[in-house]
């Protein structure tokens, strides 16, 4: 009897911005992945703007990639938009200490 694992069937969707930072960038440093991260969350509302558009024009039979690429541009967008938050209330955080 052959048994298979668990992930044997699954298809591997990926949804991390942030996974291919590193190799997209040319430095190491804070600035250079914030960089490699920014370009990956563009070129991921990007290509769900494409395929928006696509869709709407009819070139696109399956809507599901329309959707899961809508639903990952706005996790990422969502993502982005938290860590600004996170960064200015810190800058904000900072600003108000005193010595």
């Amino acid at each position: 009897m052959n048994v298979s694992g668990i992930n044997s069937g699954l298809i591997k969707i990926n949804q991390n911005p942030i996974q291919n930072v590193e190799s997209g960038s040319t430095s190491n440093s804070f600035s250079g992945v914030l960089k490699g991260y920014l370009e990956n969350v563009d070129n991921t509302v990007k290509q769900a703007s494409d395929l928006t558009v696509k869709a709407a024009a009819g070139e696109i039979d399956n809507i599901h990639d329309v959707t899961i690429a809508s639903q990952k541009a706005k996790v990422a967008l969502e993502l982005t938009v938290t860590i600004r938050d996170k960064a200015v209330e810190a800058y904000q955080e900072m600003m108000r200490m005193q010595f």
